[in-house]
């Protein structure tokens, strides 16, 4: 990271520690507190850590630029389940045709990057200063194993963007990013993806123990979560036995959503499958900034009225007659609660749904769906064939009444797995880095992508440099140890 940029993310941290209470920022963050005066005490700690959880859904500069949900829909935008129906008004058009995250002067390139090493350096502060705080040692490491956790998953989403893809095969020595653990600022070179890594782990690993029994609203960071976080690098590690083990206990006494649940719109946090998500109150609209203004059903936003976003057809048409999930697309276009004015397309969504005329809404970051999802493939990579079908069933009984538990075997049973993911998981941002980090190629040919929204986009072979972001080029100009990705 370049004393630049850094000097940026310094000057955003009295910012983001915001004056919002431990009570999961049920009021709206007005004034700042100067960052050293934050940990004076565990109220300042408190809203060091608050102030992280509302980073991630406050408005930036441009309008896709909203926090982790604009990152999820542009993750969701570089992959094939997810179907622009019409140009509308422009927004995410050129990270569909795969042009944003391969222009170096792209403001949303930039944004991403500044994103992340913004939480980064707040978690820096936290990390750094907690101890010294005069409070109670278990609440400290609570607020320690939170900022643990969220730098774990910074990093995890940097690596994942900025650096080629881990290989469980190779050394992993191919460039990461700049690796930046306490608030420096001189300029600081790309590390080794393996060496990402390895941080990555000792990070979520005392997270895990500082955060062990600690439950909470689903809008801040719990042993739970710390635990699906493991997981889910642990998945892109390729470390099947390691994904297993903490996806099921990050899953542990926790239930899946009613059906009726699922028909109300992805969009309350108090829902009870939902183990991590923003909660954004009324004080707190992000307006066109928001999420649900690109990815719901009937905000009345230019978006939303001319550009409704869809599921690959393909896709849709492999669920059965009796799976809840088929009734949040409309194959025909009717029966969506559209803005008025807006225009009906094949296949579009009704999951998102706003939850009143603004555009608030709760952004799902992690659910109990997706752990079972983690442990069904795991457990099928590994050949365990009973264990992956058994997490399966305990999934897909709940959305398919008549759903009889798979008697499939090998590639088989680890497809049905991977299709059940892209279904459930449609729209939440987690398609770019499944297709990645499975080496897989992007193919949207045979299918409701269409070549004039995509731009002649349909295919991306796996290995292909477009699968790495390129540095922006700001931070490219400020640091002379940082060395771009292959143009």
């Amino acid at each position: 990271m370049t004393k630049k940029l850094f000097g940026i993310l310094i000057a955003a941290s009295a910012l983001i520690f915001s004056s919002c209470n431990k009570e999961y920022l049920d009021t709206n963050p007005t004034d700042a507190y100067p960052s050293e005066a934050v940990f004076s005490n565990m109220s300042g700690a408190w809203a060091a850590i608050n102030g992280i959880h509302r980073s991630l859904y406050i408005q930036y500069d441009n309008q896709d630029q909203g926090g982790q949900g604009s990152i999820m829909i542009n993750n969701d935008m570089l992959g094939d389940d997810l179907v622009m129906t019409a140009a509308g008004n422009g927004w995410f058009n050129a990270q569909y045709q795969w042009m944003t995250h391969r222009t170096v002067t792209a403001t949303f390139l930039k944004y991403t990057y500044y994103f992340y090493y913004k939480i980064i350096a707040n978690a820096n502060m936290i990390i750094t200063n907690i101890d010294n705080v005069d409070g109670d040692p278990a609440e400290k490491n609570i607020v320690k194993g939170q900022a643990e956790a969220y730098r774990a998953w910074a990093y995890w989403n940097l690596v994942q963007m900025y650096g080629k893809r881990f290989d469980a095969t190779s050394n992993n020595t191919q460039l990461g990013v700049p690796l930046v653990l306490t608030n420096i600022i001189t300029p600081t070179p790309r590390v080794t993806v393996a060496e990402v890594y390895t941080q990555i782990n000792k990070d979520i690993d005392s997270a895990v123990v500082h955060l062990e029994g600690y439950t909470d609203n689903a809008s801040h960071i719990t042993g739970a979560v710390a635990k699906g976080i493991k997981a889910r690098v642990a998945l892109t590690q390729q470390d099947w036995a390691t994904a297993a083990q903490y996806a099921a206990e990050a899953r542990a006494g926790k239930r899946l959503m009613a059906n009726d649940q699922y028909l109300q719109g992805f969009n309350d946090y108090g829902n009870v499958e939902w183990m991590w998500g923003s909660h954004q109150i009324s004080e707190q609209t992000t307006y066109f900034y928001s999420f649900f203004a690109y990815m719901s059903a009937n905000f009345n936003s230019s978006n939303i009225r001319t550009n409704p976003k869809a599921i690959n057809n393909v896709l849709y048409e492999r669920m059965s007659a009796t799976d809840i999930r088929r009734q949040v697309w409309s194959p025909t276009g009717t029966g969506v609660p559209v803005p008025s004015g807006g225009i009906r397309a094949p296949y579009m969504n009704k999951k998102f749904l706003v939850a009143s005329s603004s555009s608030i809404g709760d952004v799902p970051y992690m659910r109990v769906a997706e752990m079972y999802l983690i442990e069904a493939e795991a457990k099928a990579r590994l050949n365990d064939n009973g264990g992956a079908a058994d997490a399966l069933f305990e999934l897909m009984s709940n959305r398919d009444p008549n759903y009889t538990r798979s008697t499939a075997t090998g590639a088989a049973l680890l497809e049905e797995i991977m299709t059940n993911r892209r279904i459930e998981l449609w729209g939440e941002g987690f398609r770019f880095y499944d297709l990645k980090r499975l080496n897989q190629p992007l193919d949207r040919t045979g299918t409701n992508h269409s070549n004039t929204f995509t731009n002649g986009l349909m295919q991306v072979p796996a290995g292909d440099i477009r699968w790495e972001f390129l540095i922006p080029q700001d931070e490219i100009n400020a640091n002379g140890t940082i060395i771009q990705n292959d143009l």
